[in-house]
């Protein structure tokens, strides 16, 4: 009997129990946290382009991105950050939460979605019982400031970004693909 009790645990500790639909409040405000995080990154690149260039704006995205995201983070109280299926910056590999998203959400991208309208908010109860908001959106492939760097980069530019990012998978996207997602995260209720 103790080892059918041990067994039955072990099993509920290695799967978390299924998503729960979240709280409309937290889904807004959430949403407003990216909205805010995504302008003001845009803003930051834009500036940092006509000032410098797209090396100089390497730069700025490699220091000012992780800012701008904790500056969110403390205004909204949600950890806010960037992932994708194909990341320059390895901090920002997808978890597993994240990786399943992202990858139903290339799925409907191929299938026709627009990137653009593409969202997926949960309350996802891990092993132990901690309940967590869990919310992302979908980043698409622009043409400006973003295809500059993430498209097929100048030689010159190329190089720079090896040298900031030695691992970078994040260029050869198109208009219009899926190039990552705003991923957000808080404890819930």
């Amino acid at each position: 009997m103790r080892l059918i009790a041990a067994l039955t645990a072990g099993l509920l500790l290695a799967f978390p129990a299924a998503a729960q639909e979240p709280d409309p409040a937290q889904v807004a405000k959430a949403r407003a946290a990216v909205k805010a995080m995504g302008a003001s990154l845009k803003s930051e690149l834009v500036a940092a382009i006509q000032a410098g260039g797209p090396e100089h704006a390497l730069g700025v995205c490699k220091t000012i991105a992780p800012a701008i995201a904790a500056k969110a983070g403390a205004t909204s109280g949600l950890k806010i950050g960037r992932t994708a299926l194909r990341v320059r910056n390895p901090a920002n590999a997808p978890d597993v939460w994240e990786r399943a998203v992202l990858e139903d959400f290339l799925a409907k991208v191929k299938a026709g979605a627009d990137p653009g309208n593409l969202e997926r908010a949960e309350v996802v109860t891990d092993a132990a019982g901690a309940r967590t908001f869990r919310y992302m959106k979908a980043i698409p492939m622009g043409s400006q400031p973003c295809l500059t760097c993430h498209g097929a980069p100048e030689p010159g530019l190329k190089a720079a970004i090896l040298r900031l990012y030695p691992d970078d998978q994040a260029t050869g996207f198109q208009p219009g693909e899926l190039r990552g997602a705003f991923t957000v995260s808080a404890p819930a209720p």
